[in-house]
Formats: structure tokens, C-alpha cells, sequence
């Protein structure tokens, strides 16, 4: 584990050289940029009603406990100066194509997450600059140049350990994992930095007495598969450092959709058809820009006591036409009615893709708009 700059090691052993880069407080800064006035100070992205959601924070505003996904009530409550400020995606997608204009420069094999991050296969070295490291340097030096923001980055030979040494240092930091570093490196990771490990799973792992990579590599195959069904294999490679995926620059999406979370609570058909309409329009803006056609639609309802339903219909052809994909994702709304009691939060999604062309870096509309 180190951050210089020297990682000669990956050549002998004709090993990938993978960059994880991930802009910090990506949302946040980009307000900060643009706003001098809360440049310093406590911001959440997000609204600031009463069922609002802290789509993202700054780092100021993370020393007080302040997280995204976090109901924004919970948040001024622990920062009281907190400055609120709403969603600009269109803008963020902007900043998103210089950055990915910067990556395509030094690779084509680029694999964005969302907005503010991807994996680089630099193994090629078009350029000949004769490090990994030495690129992710010059990356992040371009991207602080032509968007006056910071980024993170990790080096590794694997995405699995990449994507943990990019959060190693952040912000505005840089790490290296060399080739015989990576179990060691792992062994003592907390399990809550495990890529797919969440809370319930780490307080799982706890009652194991499972704390940190080392304490899963000790377990067998079989206490593995016995505990953690299908995600056994998953933890006995990532516990020694091993990940064999590669980057992807054609991933496809899997779903294309939109929800949205309601100040008040929608209790009649009407006033739900009327909000499922302004959904159709916002999904198949996307679906029609991305030229995706898919066979499956979901419709998710959660009502005001958080319980979820859902209602999805598959079709033997590609929904072809947004009338079609509105009319089917009415009826699957009439499925549900009356109600059983009011809804909080509404949503559709087409999935079943194919004959998609995404853009790779714009995220799907429903991670958008269940934020706000």
C-alpha cells in the first residue's frame, strides 16, 4: 500500500493497470464552484422539504454527520447552518463530458458508474507515459485544470481493489496498490468498505465476528456459502484481493425509469394518474434520447407507511410507442386501485433493454429524481 509513483511492478507480471477516479463531493463542489458564498461552508444537494433527501454533501457538511440518501430533516437537525441547494443535473452532466473528454485522451477502455466516477484500463499506455500512477496524476491535474474541481484516484491491478484505493485518501488524494500488496492491503479493510456490503450486512458480519477482510479470509468456502448464499464467491476472492472483471466501456444499462417522493401524500386515482403521466414524460424523454426499447414495465408504489408494491407487465415485442408505455403503465396503476392507503412515493421503469445506446455517463432518471 502506498501513493508514490513507481509501479514497475505490474509489467513482469503482465498484470492490468486499472485506475478508479472519483470526484469528490462531486455534486457539492460543483455548487461551491459556482457559488462562491458557500465555497467553506456546509452544503447538502437536495430538497429541503419536509420528505426531501440529501442527494449529496460536502465535506464540511460531513463532519457533522451529514450523508447522502439521509432525510433532509435529519440533516438540518444535525447542521443547523446547513445551506440547501437544489439539483442541477443537467449541469453536472456537463462537468461529467469534459471530464470524460479527459479520460477518452489517455484510454478507450473507460467504464463510467454514474456522473462522478469510472474505471480506466491504462494497460496499453497509448501515450507512453510508462506509469499507471504517473496517468491518474496527469488525470486528476486535468481535471482540477479545465473544471476547478478535485478528484480522487486508485491504482491497482484489479477494479475490486482500484475502487478502495481511490477512497484511501480523498479527497484530492491518490493511492497505489502494487501487484503481492492486495490481500495484505485487504486484510485489514473494515467489512463496511466491501463494494455490495451495507449496514445490515456488516451488522450481520458482526454477530460472525467478522470485523475486517482478514477475519472473511480466514473463513472457508463453506461457512461462506452457509452464511452469505451467492455473494460467498464474491467474498472469498475480494477477501484476497482477487477480482477478475474487467472494464467494461460498453456496459449496458439494465433499466431505464424515474420516482418521485411526494411532500403529501397522493390518496385518490385521479391525482395518481395525473403524477404517473408527468413520470411517463420524464422516462421516456430518456428512453427516446438513449433509443432504447425495452419489453418489460414496472410500476412501484410505496405507500405512507414505507411498504412497497409493485406491478410489472412483459411484452412478446419492444415497447415501440410512449402512448403504449404510458396506456400499460396506467393499467398496472388501475391493478392497485382503490388504495389501501395513501402513496408517498410513485415510479415506472422500462427494463428488458435492447437495441440500447446509452451515453454511459448519465445516470438513469430514478436515480435522479428519488433524491429530490
Amino acid at each position: 500500500m502506498t501513493d508514490d509513483d513507481s509501479d514497475n511492478a505490474f509489467e513482469p507480471m503482465g498484470l492490468r493497470k486499472i485506475i478508479h477516479v472519483d470526484m469528490d463531493a462531486f455534486y457539492a463542489s460543483v455548487e461551491q464552484r459556482d457559488d462562491p458564498a458557500l465555497r467553506g461552508k456546509p452544503v447538502a444537494v437536495g430538497g429541503d422539504g419536509i420528505r426531501g433527501v440529501v442527494c449529496a454533501a460536502s465535506y464540511e457538511a460531513r463532519k457533522f454527520g451529514v450523508r447522502s440518501a439521509i432525510p433532509s430533516s435529519m440533516a438540518k437537525r444535525l447542521c443547523p447552518q446547513l445551506s440547501f441547494v437544489r439539483p442541477r443535473f443537467a449541469v453536472y452532466r456537463q462537468v461529467s463530458k469534459q471530464i470524460r473528454a479527459i479520460f477518452d485522451e489517455f484510454t478507450p477502455h473507460v467504464e463510467p458508474l454514474a456522473l462522478d466516477e469510472a474505471y480506466l484500463d491504462v494497460t496499453d499506455d497509448l501515450k507512453g507515459i510508462g506509469s499507471a500512477t504517473r496517468i491518474a496524476e496527469l488525470i486528476r491535474a486535468r481535471i482540477k485544470a479545465e473544471t476547478g474541481l478535485t478528484a480522487s484516484a486508485g491504482v491497482s491491478y484489479n477494479k475490486f481493489l482500484a475502487k478502495i484505493a481511490s477512497d484511501q485518501n480523498k479527497p484530492d488524494g491518490l493511492c497505489l496498490i502494487r501487484p503481492g500488496e492486495g490481500a495484505r492491503f485487504v486484510a485489514d479493510l473494515p467489512v463496511r468498505r466491501f463494494h455490495g456490503i451495507g449496514p445490515k450486512g456488516a451488522e450481520k458480519m458482526e454477530r460472525l465476528g467478522i470485523h475486517t477482510g482478514g477475519d472473511i479470509a480466514a473463513k472457508d468456502m463453506i461457512f461462506l456459502r452457509q452464511h452469505f448464499g451467492s455473494q460467498a464467491d464474491y467474498l472469498y476472492r475480494a477477501a484476497r484481493g482477487i477480482d477478475l472483471r474487467r472494464v467494461s466501456a460498453n456496459r449496458a444499462r439494465k433499466s431505464i425509469g424515474a420516482e418521485r417522493t411526494y411532500d403529501h401524500d397522493l390518496s385518490t386515482g385521479p391525482a395518481l394518474h395525473e403524477a404517473l403521466e408527468k413520470i411517463v414524460a420524464l422516462v421516456w424523454a430518456d428512453i427516446d434520447r438513449l433509443h432504447a426499447r425495452g419489453r418489460t414495465i414496472t410500476l412501484k408504489l410505496r405507500y405512507a407507511d414505507f411498504s412497497l408494491k409493485t406491478r410489472a407487465r412483459s411484452l412478446d415485442a419492444p415497447v415501440a410507442f410512449r402512448d403504449q408505455f404510458a396506456g400499460i403503465g396506467h393499467a398496472l396503476l388501475d391493478e392497485l386501485l382503490p388504495l389501501p392507503q395513501p402513496v408517498r412515493l410513485l415510479g415506472l421503469t422500462l427494463s428488458s433493454l435492447q437495441g440500447e445506446r446509452g451515453e454511459g455517463v448519465t445516470p438513469p432518471r430514478d436515480e435522479q429524481l428519488s433524491l429530490l
